[in-house]
């Protein structure tokens, strides 16, 4: 007879989230892995298969926060120009404060680029967002917010390509004025 779990896989996903987040995959070993979730080697296998199972599962954690976070400040605010002005700030106020952290879908889209798990996960998320911003736009397009001529779709396309470089840009230390400007620049697009 197995015998019953004692820990929590939700927690136990979140810390492991938490833990590739901030050291990538490949520089996070089994040993420390298992020591951050207080449980045995094969404990872990029980629960998750494998550390790439583990990681797949802690990826698309965050990814499902993400796109639920976006959809929650995209509907914030009196107009949909000040709650992306306001997402994209808090972007850039978290990348500048740390930028080692950075973010967890453009690692894994750099560090798992041969994995077709991860980069499947990443392309569903990035569609997401992309879905969550077009539906911001037609509704922000219906209250008078843009002109007529804007496409929501391509709009939302080139925020979704626009929000990753930021982050990238966060990550490479390009400074809070930069990325302040930056965030000015493409909200002209709503123009």
């Amino acid at each position: 007879m197995a015998r019953p779990r004692e820990f929590d896989a939700d927690v136990a996903v979140e810390q492991a989230m938490s833990l590739f987040w901030r050291q990538g995959y490949q520089a996070t070993p089994m040993p420390r892995l298992t020591a951050l979730l207080g449980i045995g080697t094969g404990s872990l296998y029980a629960a998750f298969g494998s550390k790439d199972e583990l990681y797949a599962r802690a990826l698309k954690h965050y990814c499902d926060g993400l796109v639920a976070g976006l959809d929650r400040d995209v509907r914030a605010g009196s107009d949909l120009r000040t709650a992306l002005r306001d997402l994209l700030i808090t972007m850039v106020t978290a990348d500048v404060a740390d930028p080692e952290q950075g973010c967890l879908l453009v690692s894994a889209t750099i560090e798992r680029a041969a994995h077709d798990d991860t980069v499947e996960q990443v392309r569903l998320t990035l569609t997401a967002v992309e879905s969550v911003l077009t539906e911001a736009l037609r509704r922000a397009r219906e209250r008078g917010e843009l002109r007529g001529e804007h496409s929501p779709v391509e709009l939302a396309r080139f925020l979704t390509t626009f929000i990753q470089g930021v982050r990238v840009m966060g990550q490479a230390r390009a400074g809070r004025e930069f990325l302040e400007s930056a965030v000015t620049g493409a909200l002209r697009a709503l123009d």
